[in-house]
């Protein structure tokens, strides 16, 4: 009889696994899209932050922590990205959640070398978070994505595998394109206006020359403004980059006296109609780069 009981109970949390999909919730709509083409039809998935707002500040609302209240994971971009996160992690009184940091295995890039206070404004004191903005560090994110859906659900590993396999295929198809196109941009100078672009220009081959912002996430002042006009002047810099969710008045400003353009390229899927996900994010800012430096 004990031995029914036993094989009866895992029978039925067998069969509530099998047809209840893991649970996932995303700081990001990047993540998010990521998570799906990972857990396909084993997993359901949603996130905090859409694609056209700024994800370092969110307004932590009661139907964040509801989402959280029944989710088996949930995934962070990390770095200080979502200093937001543990209130709602907090407000979810969901003891068996796990939160997961996707930067770890990532190259870590702008990591302060001294103790930083906030007169220097938003710095991240691990490193720069934008990470995904190179797609070379999707696959270990991918992976850890894979690592951690297993451990929730381990009989869906293979079909987990397969599927990060196969996407991890068609990103490096993409790469080899995206690289082909960007490669008569290497040297060339740009402007943005957050400290968002960091990996993104690494990869390119472009150059960061300087922030609109004259610290992260103080707002511009008349005499910055009045600094980036000439450098944009000296340095012949012709593009001015601005995530859709910024004011532009500075960015444009500094364009009016200089003769740069100012372009609005999303940071992540769902900043502008065309970036439906992560590959198609990746398409229009390569082709819309390369289109307004050539």
């Amino acid at each position: 009889m004990q031995r029914y009981v036993i094989l009866t109970l895992a029978l039925v949390a067998l069969v509530l696994r099998g047809e209840s999909a893991v649970r996932v919730v995303t700081s990001t709509s990047d993540l998010e899209d990521l998570v799906r083409k990972v857990g396909g039809e084993k997993v359901t998935v949603s996130s905090i932050v859409a694609g056209d707002r700024n994800p370092h500040y969110v307004e932590v609302k009661p139907s964040y922590m509801m989402k959280l209240k029944s989710a088996d994971l949930f995934f962070l971009v990390g770095l200080d990205l979502e200093l937001w996160a543990q209130q709602i992690v907090d407000g979810s009184r969901n003891n068996a959640l796990a939160v997961v940091d996707l930067s770890r295995g990532v190259r870590k890039l702008d990591v302060p070398s001294r103790t930083l206070d906030a007169s220097e404004g938003d710095v991240h004191r691990f490193g720069n978070p934008h990470y995904w903005l190179d797609p070379r560090n999707i696959p270990i994110v991918v992976d850890a994505i894979v690592a951690a859906l297993s451990r929730v659900a381990p009989g869906d590993e293979p079909y987990f595998r397969a599927n990060a396999e196969h996407y991890t295929r068609e990103l490096t198809t993409r790469i080899a394109v995206w690289e082909k196109t960007l490669k008569p941009l290497a040297g060339k100078k740009v402007l943005t206006f957050h400290k968002s672009w960091t990996y993104f220009a690494e990869w390119a081959g472009i150059v960061v020359a300087g922030q609109v912002e004259p610290k992260p996430g103080v707002p511009p002042s008349p005499s910055h403004t009045a600094e980036m006009v000439k450098l944009a002047r000296s340095a012949g810099i012709t593009v001015i980059i601005v995530e859709p969710f910024y004011d532009a008045g500075a960015a444009e400003q500094i364009a009016r006296s200089s003769g740069a353009t100012v372009l609005r390229l999303p940071t992540s899927v769902g900043g502008v109609a065309e970036a439906t996900d992560y590959l198609s994010l990746m398409d229009y800012n390569v082709r819309t780069l390369a289109a307004a430096l050539r």
